[in-house]
């Protein structure tokens, strides 16, 4: 190869390219493979030696951009040319009926093209004279951000289209098969990592990777469905369209079909919905599109929807299976959380065989015990939820709480004024463990390393009694723990050291007082200045705090007046823990403002978000109201976003929201 000249090399990689595309594709897009992995990656390794010896003859549609290249700064925005809308969703037949009359009482002859909606990340993919040259996420519609380095590492998106078109730019929904999730799953638990909640979150995150090659190794797939635009060729009608695609190399979205009737579009929800789970991805519904591109144009779009489409929303798919027992788990604040054990049931695609039964209430008013036939489903596909009892199988009309805490065996406690059954021992080990967990934190005290079981470790070795406890830790002493190395003995201490001097709300929301979240924390904090003034508040003083109400306040009040709590507090305070609150208001442009966040913003993340609204005197709150003034919304905005325009909200994009802040 050292004496091959330029031209003999062109050829050879001229010849792998087209052959190792061609080979991709079968595998990729028709799943019809016509060589083994080996004789691919040999022809594959060939062609990235020759690359590399000549890299003047690499190919924009050469597999080797497939691996993933440097790590990326960031993503760079991107307008799209063509908004992205969403899909209006409907969850009835009734609605269905109800879109098809309404369009074709304007247009008799109408048809619509019914096709399944992939649960995945909606993408825009452009291409200059054939050649991939942008790819680029929906964000809020109007302006989303430049992935294509990660597009790139995607097999079944083709880099060059099998014939030149002057532009195209396709729109398609990325996924992680469901197989690939469960690797994914698997690997992250080995590591030590917060696994995947599904497949469509773990869709998301890869592609916003910056490792291109670690998206590479996520396994992503796409469906393309929709045509943005065009120049140079002409199409009249989305089947038009997508038998397009499937022509020009794309993996087009599967079983797309034209009917003329709501009957007709309804067996083809149900056939669609009746091989949902067998399928190797997620499906959440059907999308049904007015057919012909010109009368799309006639009907026009909403401020927020096409009117010429709707997406039918599946229901949760629901089970029978039989309760064998119900777990008690005690939390941090000492509440025991019932949990159901039953027969395993397969639901929306995994196992599940536990779900939580809340409290106390939620037992009496379903009747539900030990040995019960019980309905579960998964709460949006990914929560598993107890309904009801289907048919009473146990010997007691309800499972009852027992006199003593399961973990210590103290007497448990039975408040008139909450649903919650407690362990009020402050030394019951799974208090404290979940405790420690919740101060050390990223968004309480953010203690690098000192996870579930580190702590565990901790309390089993007799290391600590308590959250004071974690300051008198030393590197000897960590050392005397198992798996312990200088290197993460002197992190983990670091980390430790490094925190006293994080902000007071950080502190006070670590400390785990019932009631309080982050929010508040940080309201307690401005309104009082210092840890001692709000030891020393008053119930009544705290509940003036805007947002805070009587059951809060006192919360507050009587956990300072609890010994155990005050001998805890005083000991952080003597390891020079900051009990000062010092504030990023930069100004009050926000003041008496307040903002609902819902969606996933392009670029900011929700805390992100809520501290910039705070810095400018403004309030984050969690629900939509007649006293919300804005609402801001990213990709795939759910109720929240209905409500404020049904309220008249004023509703804002993340470009929006970052102007009004300069």
């Amino acid at each position: 190869m050292c004496n091959m000249d330029i031209n003999e090399a062109k050829k050879e990689i001229d010849e792998l390219v087209d052959t190792l595309n061609y080979h991709a594709r079968l595998y990729y897009v028709y799943d019809s493979p016509q060589i083994d992995d080996y004789d691919y990656d040999m022809m594959n390794d060939r062609l990235r030696k020759l690359e590399a010896q000549f890299p003047q003859l690499v190919r924009a549609d050469s597999p080797s951009l497939r691996v993933g290249g440097e790590i990326l700064s960031g993503f760079e925005k991107v307008q799209h040319t063509v908004r992205m809308e969403s899909l209006q969703d409907v969850f009835s037949y009734d609605e269905v009926r109800a879109f098809v009359d309404r369009v074709q009482t304007e247009l008799p002859s109408a048809k619509f093209c019914v096709e399944p909606k992939i649960d995945g990340l909606s993408v825009s993919l452009e291409y200059t004279d054939g050649v991939l040259t942008r790819g680029s996420t929906r964000g809020d519609g109007n302006i989303g951000e430049d992935v294509t380095a990660n597009i790139r590492t995607i097999g079944a998106i083709p880099l060059k289209l099998s014939r030149d078109i002057e532009q195209i730019e396709v729109r398609g929904e990325v996924y992680m098969p469901r197989k690939a999730f469960e690797q994914a799953v698997e690997q992250q638990e080995l590591n030590g990592e917060q696994p995947f909640k599904n497949p469509r979150n773990a869709a998301a995150g890869s592609l916003r990777q910056k490792d291109p090659k670690i998206t590479a190794k996520r396994k992503l797939d796409i469906f393309c469905f929709n045509v943005q635009r065009i120049e140079g060729e002409e199409i009249t009608s989305h089947k038009q369209s997508l038998d397009m695609l499937k022509e020009l190399g794309f993996k087009a979205i599967p079983e797309y079909e034209v009917f003329s009737t709501a009957d007709e579009i309804i067996s083809k929800i149900e056939k669609i919905g009746e091989k949902r789970f067998s399928l190797p991805y997620d499906i959440d519904g059907v999308v049904i599109k007015l057919d012909d591109l010109t009368q799309r144009e006639v009907f026009g779009s909403t401020a927020k929807y096409p009117r010429w489409a709707v997406a039918y929303k599946f229901p949760p798919e629901e089970k029978d299976t039989k309760l064998l027992d119900v777990e008690l788990n005690v939390g941090r604040t000492g509440a025991v959380t019932p949990v159901a054990v039953f027969e395993p049931v397969f639901l929306a695609g995994t196992s599940v065989s536990r779900a939580t039964l809340h409290n106390r209430d939620f037992i009496i008013e379903r009747n539900i015990a030990v040995g019960d036939i019980i309905r579960v489903r998964k709460a949006g596909d990914i929560i598993p939820e107890v309904l009801c009892v289907s048919e009473k199988g146990g010997s007691q009309a309800h499972f009852e709480y027992p006199e003593y805490c399961p973990v210590c065996g103290s007497k448990l406690e039975v408040s008139e004024s909450e649903a919650a059954i407690r362990c009020v021992d402050p030394s019951c080990p799974a208090q404290l463990h979940r405790s420690i967990v919740h101060f050390a934190s990223k968004n309480a005290m953010d203690i690098d390393g000192l996870g579930p079981a580190i702590v565990d470790a901790l309390l089993k070795s007799d290391l600590i009694r308590s959250i004071a406890d974690l300051y008198e830790l030393t590197e000897e002493k960590l050392l005397t723990l198992e798996n312990f190395k200088e290197k993460s003995a002197s992190n983990l201490i670091n980390a430790i050291q490094a925190s006293k001097n994080n902000g007071l709300d950080r502190l006070i929301y670590g400390l785990g007082i019932r009631n309080i979240g982050q929010a508040s924390a940080k309201l307690m904090c401005e309104k009082f200045g210092s840890l001692e003034s709000i030891r020393n508040a008053t119930a009544d003083e705290i509940a003036q705090i805007d947002g805070f109400g009587e059951i809060m306040a006192q919360s507050v009040a009587d956990t300072f007046k609890e010994p155990h709590f005050n001998e805890l507090v005083d000991r952080l305070v003597s390891y020079g823990l900051n009990t000062v609150y010092e504030g990023k208001k930069i100004d009050d442009r926000f003041a008496g403002k307040t903002f609902v966040l819902t969606g996933t913003l392009p670029t900011l993340k929700r805390q992100e978000a809520k501290e910039i609204i705070e810095s400018f005197g403004g309030k984050a709150a969690g629900s939509v109201s007649k006293n919300t003034d804005y609402v801001l919304a990213g990709e795939d905005a759910g109720s929240k976003l209905v409500k404020a325009q049904q309220l008249g909200i004023r509703i804002i994009t993340e470009e929006e929201f970052l102007e009004m802040t300069k």
